[in-house]
């Protein structure tokens, strides 16, 4: 199986926005106005769905949901696929997608973190479709830090593209911005300075392969699944072996550690040339914090760990494509991801 890249979006070309699991309280409509004026000033027109209610933890049934969402997917006036955030319970979309029909469909970008790890990383598993692990639409309007990139530059970007992104050096302690209050947002309040950091040891880390993950807490779910082969994925596409990336976005240490070693057991880290772990607001355990929880978890893999990478919860946000060939490279002095859409 080789790695399919939708065509690179041009004005003009039109984005469906939908909510595969929780949709827009009235009172974020606003914000959710913001972002959609943002994207048509970039040039793009954006068809927004039914399944967008916020008023429950899901915007919809899960049948509607799926079926819209096949439905953008399938539909070759739409060329990218972005929700307004994430959710709890995207997993009951996974059963009832037309997999063989997304194999054969032309390819779509779908965007998203948090929840739509769900959809994106089985999504580029089983059919070979790159997708953005990046901002949701609520989070693009923000003016992104310099060494990082939009999603939209990436989704507009050519074949064969090659981009490289380097953290800021600046990221967000607690919490998000109130978008009720602060519709209009479009400055991050980075108030902690801080950079990537090695967990498993000293030394340079260079290390490539192509590029698969996402949310901790969402993806333990499948583990052990057909949903979240990366060995096959590995054996059919890079043969080398993979980056993985792993983030956590609220539970404790020892919920982390127990999910890390779930998902160890099942095999996701076996054809792990390093991991990268996001940046994390999650809280500490009692004896055991996150980074130690990490290392509990995947030390035994003898893999390079990096550590507070701009992948995660935590503003601001490094968009990585799943199923790109990456390059990793951490020093004390240098730290950066490489991205080739080839």
């Amino acid at each position: 199986m080789s790695i399919r890249y939708p065509r690179p979006l041009r004005p003009g070309d039109r984005i469906g926005v939908t909510s595969p699991s929780s949709g827009v309280p009235k009172e974020l409509n606003e914000r959710l106005n913001v972002a959609v004026r943002y994207v048509q000033a970039r040039g793009y027109e954006v068809v927004t769905g039914r399944c967008m209610d916020g008023s429950g933890h899901a915007s919809a049934s899960a049948a509607d949901r799926a079926d819209e969402l096949m439905s953008m997917l399938t539909d070759p006036t739409i060329r990218a696929v972005v929700p307004p955030w994430g959710g709890e319970t995207a997993i009951d979309l996974v059963p009832l997608l037309d997999w063989d029909r997304l194999r054969a469909a032309e390819p779509t970008w779908v965007v998203g973190y948090s929840d739509m790890s769900t959809v994106l990383t089985p999504l580029t598993l089983l059919t070979g479709v790159a997708t953005v692990h990046g901002n949701n639409l609520m989070d693009t309007p923000y003016r992104v830090p310099e060494g990082l990139r939009s999603w939209l530059d990436i989704v507009a970007a050519p074949a064969g593209h090659r981009f490289t992104q380097t953290p800021p050096g600046r990221h967000r302690t607690v919490g998000f911005d109130d978008y009720a209050m602060f519709p209009e947002a479009r400055d991050y309040t980075l108030d902690a300075v801080g950079t990537w950091t090695r967990l498993d040891g000293d030394g340079e880390v260079r290390a490539e392969g192509r590029l698969i993950g996402g949310c901790i807490e969402i993806l333990c779910n499948l583990a052990g699944t057909s949903y979240l082969d990366t060995s096959a994925f590995a054996d059919s596409t890079s043969p080398d072996g993979l980056l993985v990336y792993v983030e956590a976005f609220g539970h404790d240490a020892f919920s982390i550690c127990r999910n890390l070693h779930g998902m160890r057991l099942a095999g996701f880290f076996d054809r792990a040339n390093a991991v990268l772990v996001g940046r994390t607001q999650a809280p500490d355990s009692p004896s055991l914090s996150q980074h130690e929880a990490v290392i509990d978890a995947l030390g035994a893999l003898d893999v390079p760990i990096i550590a507070n990478v701009e992948c995660g919860h935590v503003p601001p946000y490094m968009p990585i494509v799943n199923g790109a060939l990456g390059r990793v490279v951490h020093s004390p002095s240098r730290s950066e991801l490489t991205q080739v859409l080839d």
